[in-house]
C-alpha cells in the first residue's frame, strides 16, 4: 500500500511548496508556533485555488488547552461551515473534558457540522488520560483518521504507543503519526508503527525582504525575530516522499 504524506501548511506559499514537493494533502492552519489555529477565510479561499492537493482545515479557535466554552464550540461549528463553503475536503477537530477524556457532546456537534467531508481528530488526543478508551470514542464518532505522536514528545519517541494504536484500531480508523517527522525518520516511524499515513511540517526559516528594519519593537513575544518566518520547503517534502516511497 502506498504511504501518504500530509503536510501542515500555514500559508498559500507553503501549500504550493507541499504540492511541488510531491504530496497530495495539506492540513491548513495558522499560528503553528502555538500548535495551530483556524486559518482565515481568505487563506482557505486562496489555498483552495492551488490545484492538485486535498485541503483539510484545522478547526481550533485559540491556543492553549482543548476544553471549550459554548461560545467557542459555536465558533467552531461556524468555522466548519465556512471551510465547507470554500471547498475544504476535510476538517481537523478535537475537544476534551476537564478530566482529560474526549468531549463527546462537543465532538458530536462538530461531526454533524462536518457531515459529508473528511474528519481528522487532532493531537488533543496526545494529552488525554486514557488513550485506548479515547481511541474507541474517536472511532465511535466516525472520524476518518487520528493525528498523534503516540502521546510522546515526538512521533519517533512514541512508536510503541503508535503501534499499539494501529493494532487496536484494527482498520477502523487511520492512525497518522505526526510531530518531529523528517526525511531521516519517516520510514522508521511508519515501519515501526505499521501506519500508512504520516504528517510533517517540513519547514525552513525564510528571511524578510524588508530593507528598513526598526529594531527594538516586537509585535509578539519580546525577543522574537520579526524579520523571519517559517514556510514549508518543497525540497524537504520531496525528501520525505522519497524516503517513504518504497516501504
Amino acid at each position: 500500500m502506498s504511504k501518504i504524506l500530509e503536510i501542515c501548511a500555514g500559508s498559500v506559499q507553503s501549500v504550493v511548496a507541499a504540492r511541488d514537493g510531491g504530496t497530495t494533502r495539506v492540513e491548513l492552519c495558522s499560528a503553528l508556533e502555538i500548535g495551530g489555529i483556524t486559518p482565515s477565510t481568505g487563506l482557505i479561499s486562496e489555498a483552495r485555488k492551488v490545484e492538485g492537493i486535498a485541503l483539510h482545515v484545522l478547526i481550533r479557535p485559540r491556543g492553549g488547552d482543548f476544553m471549550y466554552s459554548e461560545d467557542e464550540v459555536a465558533c467552531m461549528e461556524h468555522d466548519i461551515a465556512v471551510a465547507r463553503q470554500h471547498g475544504a475536503d476535510g476538517v481537523v477537530i478535537g475537544a476534551l473534558t476537564a478530566n482529560g477524556d474526549i468531549d463527546m457532546p462537543t465532538c458530536q456537534r462538530l461531526m454533524r457540522a462536518a457531515q459529508g467531508i473528511h474528519v481528522t481528530f487532532h493531537r488533543a488526543f496526545d494529552v488525554c488520560r486514557n488513550p485506548l478508551q479515547a481511541l474507541e470514542d474517536i472511532i465511535s464518532l466516525g472520524c476518518d483518521r487520528l493525528l498523534t505522536s503516540g502521546q510522546a514528545a515526538t512521533a519517533e519517541k512514541g512508536t510503541a504507543m503508535l503501534q499499539e494504536l494501529v493494532k487496536a484500531s484494527a482498520g477502523r480508523i487511520v492512525i497518522m503519526p505526526g510531530c518531529g517527522v523528517n526525511a531521516s525518520n519517516a520510514a522508521h516511524i511508519l515501519t515501526a508503527s505499521g501506519a500508512t499515513e504520516i504528517h510533517a511540517s517540513a519547514r525552513t526559516e525564510i528571511g524578510s525582504n524588508m530593507i528598513f528594519r526598526h529594531s527594538g519593537v516586537s509585535m509578539g513575544t519580546p525577543g522574537n525575530d520579526e524579520y523571519s518566518r517559517k514556510e514549508t520547503d518543497a525540497h524537504q517534502v520531496a525528501a520525505i516522499v522519497k524516503a517513504i516511497a518504497h516501504i
